[in-house]
């Protein structure tokens, strides 16, 4: 599933400058629509490869959102103008020729691991929206696991179980 291609690879003029950015997207959040806001800012347009469910697990990351929903979202952000899987950290340098990208960009923090690119386009780290992060929503949601779930079930049963002995 991590070929499909959820839009096809556009046509444009070369006189446009092209953006390319990438990321997981997962838990989309207004982080994420100021993140892309901000790509595409930075030219005419914007071609963003969204992380595989097979990439995440290399990357030791496992998505809450599969892959072609997240990737699904992400196309239809104003801001975007198409979508593509990404499937390895090496395919970066193989994108930015074949989109005939422009500018790379990337969050503040990956600020510096992408600066070898800059013999092929200009790289730019945007800073990333304060106070929300697809991190901090897993851990907030992560009360809420299954386990904890269950926990919290037996409680109640435990507190119904009282409640009627006290009848």
């Amino acid at each position: 599933m991590g070929s499909m291609q959820l839009s096809p690879a556009p046509v444009w003029s070369t006189s446009m400058k092209t953006v390319l950015t990438y990321g997981t997207f997962d838990l989309f959040h207004v982080g994420h629509v100021n993140m892309l806001e901000r790509a595409r800012a930075c030219g005419d347009r914007l071609i963003v490869g969204v992380s595989t469910d097979e990439f995440n697990q290399i990357k030791g990351k496992k998505a809450i959102i599969p892959y072609m929903h997240r990737a699904a979202i992400v196309l239809n952000s104003k801001s975007v103008d198409s979508v593509f899987p990404e499937d390895t950290w090496e395919q970066k340098v193989t994108d930015i020729k074949k989109y005939h990208a422009d500018v790379f960009v990337m969050g503040a923090d990956w600020e510096g691991k992408f600066d070898h690119l800059t013999d092929l386009c200009q790289v730019v780290y945007l800073p990333r929206t304060e106070g929300v992060s697809s991190t901090e929503l897993r851990a907030r949601l992560a009360p809420l696991n299954t386990s904890r779930l269950a926990e919290l079930k037996l409680a109640l049963e435990t507190v119904a179980a009282i409640a009627g002995e006290l009848q």
